[in-house]
């Protein structure tokens, strides 16, 4: 009996690790913001979006687990990892991701069928162009920063149903904030990308003053593109006062690092990025005129 629930808790764990649940969980609380922001309030629309969301980017990080199983071998950070470490055969693997997106891409048609579509765009985007460029070429994390920022717009698609100014200024925001979010995390684990074969800073000086450059241009941007909602007059004063405030304090984890070029404080800055768009995104919907 107990080595029965042992096996059942080490399958649930694996399955945790290989859909990356904390993250997916994150991805949806930005879809949330958006449904929010267009004016959604119905219980079962919220749960068709956050489970469909959820499912769909579950799906999306173990497909990268899968397509990445052997160089996940060779860095620290991913050998545990339940493909590398045979907690989960491949066909397994499989099974779950179609399961994963099937079910979640049924719960998005079921808001409406432009969710669903922009669901499985990001799905692709994500698996099939941003994974397979990250050994490639640094612009991996442009291409990654379109399916990284869809989010708030397909929650704000769910409700709205239309491509309009208000759902594009919601990816917009989100997709400046990619860069200096995800070139912060490459700073911090540079070596253990660099032993998979990644390069995924934008400068060939990699942790340096051309690459701590580039993060304090595009954090530099977010102060006056986090206030785009309230110049479009659909947010308030507590918006501008706050979004500055945040904005500027994110901006100089930025700089900061510039001068430095430290760890220290690239992983100061990446947990300051996974704190600034939750507060930004709800900002947004709790101040919205």
């Amino acid at each position: 009996m107990d080595q029965s629930v042992t096996v059942k808790a080490s399958k649930y764990k694996a399955y945790i690790s290989f859909t990356k649940f904390r993250l997916s969980a994150l991805v949806v609380i930005s879809a949330l913001s958006g449904y929010l922001f267009a004016g959604g309030r119905d219980g079962l629309e919220i749960t068709y979006l956050l489970v469909g969301g959820l499912l769909v980017t579950a799906a999306s990080n173990g497909s990268n687990q899968i397509w990445e199983r052997d160089l996940d071998k060779l860095m620290k950070r991913t050998q545990s990892r339940p493909l590398p470490q045979k907690t989960m055969s491949l066909n397994e693997s499989y099974v779950v991701v179609v399961l994963c997106l099937v079910a979640g891409l049924v719960l998005l048609y079921m808001l409406n069928i432009q969710t669903a579509l922009l669901g499985l765009l990001s799905y692709i985007m994500y698996v099939f162009i941003y994974t397979p460029m990250k050994r490639i070429s640094p612009w991996a994390v442009l291409v990654g920063a379109f399916p990284g920022a869809m989010p708030p717009m397909l929650g704000y698609i769910a409700e709205d149903g239309q491509f309009g100014l208000e759902a594009g200024v919601l990816f917009f925001v989100q997709f400046i904030w990619q860069f200096p979010h995800f070139w912060a995390i490459a700073w911090v684990v540079f070596d253990d990308y660099k032993a998979g074969g990644f390069s995924l800073l934008p400068s060939k000086d990699g942790k340096g003053k051309g690459s701590a450059y580039q993060i304090m241009v595009y954090s530099f941007l977010l102060i006056p593109f986090s206030l785009l909602p309230w110049v479009l007059g659909w947010t308030g004063t507590v918006s501008l006062v706050v979004a500055t405030v945040v904005s500027f304090f994110f901006f100089w984890y930025a700089y900061r690092l510039f001068i430095s070029c430290e760890d220290k404080d690239a992983r100061k800055l990446m947990f300051a990025s996974f704190i600034y768009l939750p507060i930004i995104q709800f900002l947004y919907v709790f101040d919205k005129l």
